[in-house]
């Protein structure tokens, strides 16, 4: 799966990528600056710059992910939004699967 996070900096995010990767709840991350969000917030529009936080994961992992996400995030209502992977490139799906144990899994122990 793909999950996105919008954050409120570059070090924001760069922080929660780091802890997502190296506790194997995502087998990468990318941190994409300069993303421009415009959003209804607490009564009024708001146009505010954020980084992009793109991870990639096991969808049986995503309890864990989310909750890590949150614990680390500085928004009361972070963007954390999941998109299943229908397709990709095989070698590619295979190092994700090998990278984040499964939910109760060991690193070894990969389907």
């Amino acid at each position: 799966m793909v999950v996105l996070v919008t954050t409120a900096s570059a070090e924001e995010a760069e922080t929660i990528a780091k802890a997502v990767v190296g506790e194997r709840l995502a087998a990468c991350a990318n941190l994409v600056p300069g993303v421009r969000s415009i959003f209804f917030w607490e009564g009024g529009l708001r146009d505010e710059a954020e980084t992009l936080l793109i991870l990639k994961s096991r969808e049986d992992r995503f309890p864990e992910l989310e909750a890590r996400v949150r614990s680390l995030h500085s928004y009361t209502v972070p963007e954390i939004i999941a998109l299943p992977l229908s397709a990709g490139h095989r070698p590619y799906l295979d190092w994700l699967n090998e990278a984040v144990p499964p939910k109760g899994g060991d690193p070894s122990d990969q389907e």
